[in-house]
């Protein structure tokens, strides 16, 4: 979606209405995934993609009379063998389409979600199926919009915790729960030689980085080839506070200094972090559980941690560390979806 903002804020100068058309239901190899977007303006133009060709064409129609009635409408569609084909699936499936006309400018709802998109602030929406009625809330339960259910709350924190979209039925309406995630950010404790390479890694594939070491000889004299976002001199207990350790935020700790490593630790198992790896051999780990258990840390809480870190590549220079690194990364950050 962040890519559609700029777009979005053109199409929807002085107050034109825009139609939003999502994947919220499929079956069989859909070829877009639940989530997927597609935006139209008056003159037909769209940017996004529901089916990757195979029925934008019909969606544009159906829109058109939602500029002038301002409703939505749920459409279904079957993709042939033949059409699956030819955007490099194998078999056909169905998918079912929810268009909605937007207002970007002076609707609540949708004017303070793209403020949070632009903003980079993660959000919910919450829409009902049989008509144009939407809720949107933010990473810390409050709602825009009219008064939203407690059940509805709870389901729309469950959907931003896993990060995965769904329907969701509750007294007979159906409503689709979607979670429009900040950009993910990837915390590394310890500027080590991987470091550089993980942080040129890490850019290329969307994440922002922040770089966490007290060592201020490293901090000062690494060069990296791509700027990390953060760059905080001080131990992982000084400064994580004011980082969001939620299940957008990933964490390599590299440093390979116990009292460096295990004080992060002691912040980050307990929060609600996607992902955190550490460096070291299985000794070395073993190690470090030993320590996290002498400090009253529980068994479940030191099993989060992925250790030795990154995916079995057998990994030998610094890039190749980094690569198997950023993999099992994205693996975790793709989990859900």
């Amino acid at each position: 979606m962040k890519d559609l903002n700029e777009i979005i804020s053109d199409w929807s100068q002085n107050g034109a209405i825009l139609v939003l058309a999502r994947v919220v239901k499929t079956w069989g190899s859909s070829p877009r995934p639940i989530g997927s977007i597609m935006i139209i303006n008056e003159e037909r133009k769209m940017l996004g993609s529901v089916s990757g060709g195979c029925v934008e064409g019909a969606v544009v129609k159906k829109s058109q009379a939602l500029f002038t009635e301002h409703r939505a409408e749920k459409l279904s569609f079957g993709v042939s063998d033949e059409e699956a084909w030819s955007v490099g699936l194998s078999c056909g499936g169905s998918i079912e389409v929810f268009l909605q006309a937007v207002d970007f400018s002076s609707n609540k709802v949708w004017h303070n979600l793209l403020k949070r998109w632009q903003s980079n602030q993660s959000c919910v929406l919450v829409s009902k199926l049989s008509k144009n009625e939407n809720w949107l809330m933010d990473e810390n339960g409050q709602v825009t919009g009219k008064s939203l259910p407690p059940v509805l709350i709870n389901e729309a924190q469950t959907v931003f915790n896993e990060r995965v979209h769904r329907t969701f039925n509750f007294e007979g309406e159906n409503y689709f729960i979607q979670v429009f995630p900040r950009k993910p950010t990837l915390l590394i404790i310890g500027v080590a030689h991987i470091a550089v390479d993980l942080v040129t890694m890490a850019h290329l594939h969307g994440f922002e980085t922040i770089l966490v070491d007290p060592r201020g000889y490293f901090t000062a004299n690494t060069h990296f080839n791509t700027k990390p976002s953060q760059i905080f001199e001080a131990y992982p207990s000084e400064v994580l506070h004011q980082i969001t350790l939620d299940p957008y935020t990933f964490c390599a700790i590299l440093s390979h200094d116990p009292k460096i490593d295990d004080n992060a630790l002691e912040v980050l198992l307990p929060s609600k972090i996607a992902y955190i790896g550490a460096l070291g051999s299985k000794k070395t780990h073993h190690k470090r559980i030993e320590r996290l258990t002498r400090k009253g840390i529980s068994k479940d809480l030191i099993s989060k941690i992925q250790a030795p870190i990154g995916i079995a590549i057998n990994a030998k220079s610094a890039k190749e560390i980094a690569l198997a690194i950023m993999s099992e990364i994205i693996k975790f950050k793709n989990k859900y979806q």
